[in-house]
């Protein structure tokens, strides 16, 4: 099984393809979790939690 297919492979076992829909999904998803993660570490000074 591959994890990620190209465009000129003739295959049906892959988890991502090579294409400009993942990468900037995967990309957003990255950007939206580290805005997350600063957001808990900044309201957990902010109410003192830490």
């Amino acid at each position: 099984m591959s994890l990620i297919k190209d465009k000129n492979e003739d295959r049906k076992d892959y988890i991502l393809q090579k294409d400009k829909t993942t990468k900037f999904t995967g990309t957003f998803v990255a950007i939206t979790l580290i805005i997350l993660v600063l957001a808990v570490v900044i309201s957990g000074f902010y109410f003192k939690w830490f």
